[in-house]
């Protein structure tokens, strides 16, 4: 009789410790995963998933140090004493942020990468990478520059080059955070298709509602390092803190009821449609370079005071390049940018920065002091805050996203989610009168972003707050105005309840239907509003 064949994947007593920290990022960690199994591995910012991955796929020892105990088995066989070269032909990685993944400059240069590094024969090469473009619905940009790709389109392109190399087990750290919905369900069902295909996937996510939609076979749950419930998706669905991780939101609403939920209402001022706009686009037209096509296409747009806006679209809209526009940092080929009645093209980013506090997609194009204090307080001294004005800006951002313990630690050195978070408390600093954010959520866990979307919000201060999502749900809870963004042209502008209501045209524009829509909608004639799951409980019988 045969010996069964060993598993792609067994971990048996994994802890570590970063040589920086006292204590240990995980502990006493044990699972295994089989072939054609989809693991989903949830939990809050910072509770050690990343860390995990690190282990599992080699980073961890020969890229961070520190102690490590325990053992990894790939097919039977321990990685300790591997080679990344030798662990990465069994294990694939797509990175949290694909800005630090991606180094070739065109496309199809970066999905063959490590083909080319394998010494793979060029005859050989070209069809495997079309063939990962294919599968992503990505063909089409492969003559394109890298540095002219979306965030969304870079997550793509980077998850790609990780399908090229075809790997026995997958690794995915947060591979929805920068798609917009339609592309997060196909990369979903690619997952799913990938897993029934006999590979082994680890999905790290923290949009646990999108990734229930492929049936995971087995759901990881952490905190603080260690796994808090190992098992079944309909196990976590009644055992986890509902309000730590993105459950469906009828499950959210039947586990809530009995419960008192108030009403989330912002600060802003009152809005005065007859007053002078702080932001105006007129006919703005955009191209990056004069022999490729335009990115925006007419924008016209005013930004009142009292406003909080939701700027949905798909990956490659325009619309990071629309909101860049309203900083400086890009001048549009036609047309005009009026910040506070002075033309972009007149005005400097310093002078800008006054008027508009920008949060980047990546928080590895913003973060660089050496400690998250010093982040902070390099915003506001710059602006000429007092010293004792930096002080308490600075203890008001750290507290709205709830980072007060990592004061003195190096921001680079934080996961992905804290970085976020840093990058955001770092333009919270600066009291801008406009907070401009691009994807705020984006490796976020339910508690956290919930908390410092409610705080910002209510928060005195800010006359207009305006957030680039994917996330369907951010927009109706928080947002009082939608803009959709499609093929660089402005498609839809007004109240969340009159854009989102048309389900064959938010599907057009690929944004789908969540369960926290639909449910809302469902509950309509009851509540009149849009609310969150939690609120809605009163409504369901």
């Amino acid at each position: 009789m045969s010996e069964p064949k060993p598993l792609p994947l067994v971990v048996k007593d994994l802890s570590f410790r970063y040589h920086t920290r006292d204590s240990c990022a995980i502990r006493n960690i044990n699972l295994s995963l089989e072939p054609g199994q989809i693991m989903l591995l949830a939990g809050s910012s910072g509770c050690g998933k990343t860390t995990l991955m690190r282990c599992i796929n080699g980073l961890i020892p020969h890229s961070y140090n520190g102690e490590m105990t325990g053992e990894i088995l790939v097919h039977g066989q321990s990685i300790e004493g591997m080679k990344l070269s030798q662990i990465s032909r069994h294990i694939g990685t797509l990175l949290q942020d694909p800005e630090r993944q991606i180094l070739g400059t065109y496309v199809l240069n970066e999905v063959c990468f490590g083909l080319e590094s394998m010494a793979l024969p060029r005859k050989e090469m070209l069809p495997i990478a079309h063939k990962a473009l294919e599968r992503l619905r990505i063909l089409y940009l492969k003559d394109k520059e890298t540095f002219f790709t979306s965030g969304g389109e870079k997550q793509k392109v980077a998850l790609a080059g990780v399908l090229a190399m075809e790997p026995d087990i997958l690794l995915l750290d947060e591979p929805l955070a920068s798609l917009d919905p339609a592309s997060a369900h196909e990369a979903l069902l690619a997952f799913r298709e990938l897993a029934d295909e006999g590979l082994s996937i680890m999905i790290v996510e923290h949009r646990v509602d999108d990734v229930l939609a492929i049936k995971p076979e087995k759901v990881l749950y952490m905190e603080d390092g260690e796994i808090n419930y190992y098992g079944d998706v309909a196990g976590l669905m009644e055992t986890v803190d509902y309000s730590r991780i993105k459950l469906p939101a009828e499950v959210i609403a039947r586990r809530a009821k009995g419960k008192v939920h108030p009403v989330f209402k912002p600060t802003v001022p009152e809005l005065d449609k007859d007053s002078e706009p702080l932001l105006s686009f007129q006919d703005v037209r955009f191209q990056y370079k004069e022999d490729t096509p335009e990115v925006l296409h007419g924008i016209n747009l005013d930004v009142r005071s009292g406003e909080v806006i939701a700027i949905l679209g798909h990956n490659g809209s325009g619309k990071t390049t629309m909101v860049k526009h309203a900083l400086g940092l890009l001048k549009p080929t036609s047309g005009k940018v009026l910040l506070e009645g002075v033309d972009s093209k007149k005005s400097t980013i310093a002078t800008s920065a006054k008027t508009i506090g920008y949060v980047f997609q990546s928080p590895s194009q913003m973060l660089f002091a050496s400690t998250v204090r010093e982040e902070l307080a390099y915003g506001p001294e710059n602006l000429g805050f007092s010293k004792e004005q930096v002080a308490e800006n600075v203890d008001w951002a750290i507290d709205t996203v709830n980072l007060e313990e990592e004061l003195s630690t190096p921001p680079l050195a934080l996961s992905f989610g804290q970085q976020k978070r840093v990058s955001i408390a770092s333009v919270l600093s600066m009291r801008s009168r406009i907070l401009m954010m691009d994807e705020p959520t984006a490796g976020q866990d339910y508690w956290n972003y919930k908390s410092f979307m409610d705080t910002i919000l209510q928060t005195p201060g800010f006359d207009s707050i305006i957030f680039i999502t994917h996330d369907l749900d951010l927009a109706l809870i928080y947002a009082n105005r939608v803009i959709v963004l499609y093929g660089g042209e402005i498609v839809a502008d007004g109240h969340p309840q009159d854009i989102l209501l048309d389900e064959e045209k938010i599907k057009k524009w690929r944004l789908l239907p969540t369960s926290l829509l639909k449910l809302n909608q469902e509950l309509w004639p009851k509540t009149g509003q849009y609310m969150r799951a939690e609120a809605l409980s009163q409504f369901i019988t």
